[in-house]
């Protein structure tokens, strides 16, 4: 008899792997529709999944991109949770500052002559 379970309910797997800090958390979202397993979109926290299924669902003002490695037997500590899972999430695109002007407070001098140039002249 194996140690870890074949398949197992996705909202358990989701706190398993720490995706969420409760497991009430992972079913509210199960159940609100805003998982996909495999590209369908389900609404029930008992829907069981196994290796090589795939979770799509947003997080942290972005859509995280799961591939299931292993059903975990408990919720163990970070590094143990992280070998259940391949994180297919493209890294989010760094933007580069571009010349603004920085709000705090009362602008100097400098950020006057700022906003002159990105607005344009006065007499443009």
């Amino acid at each position: 008899m194996p140690d870890t379970p074949l398949k197992g309910r996705v909202d358990k797997w989701l706190w398993h792997a720490r995706f969420f800090k409760t497991r009430g958390l992972a079913a509210k979202l199960v159940s609100g529709g805003h998982l996909r397993v495999n590209g369908n979109r389900i609404a029930k926290a008992s829907v069981m999944v196994g290796a090589g299924d795939t979770l799509t669902f947003p997080q942290a003002h972005r859509i995280r991109v799961i591939r299931i490695e292993a059903i975990g037997a408990r919720r163990g500590p970070a590094p143990e949770a992280q070998t259940l899972y391949e994180d297919l999430t493209p890294p989010e695109e760094k933007i580069p500052k571009t010349a603004q002007i920085e709000r705090k407070g009362r602008p100097t001098k400098k950020d006057r002559r700022t906003a002159r140039l990105l607005r344009g002249s006065y007499l443009d």
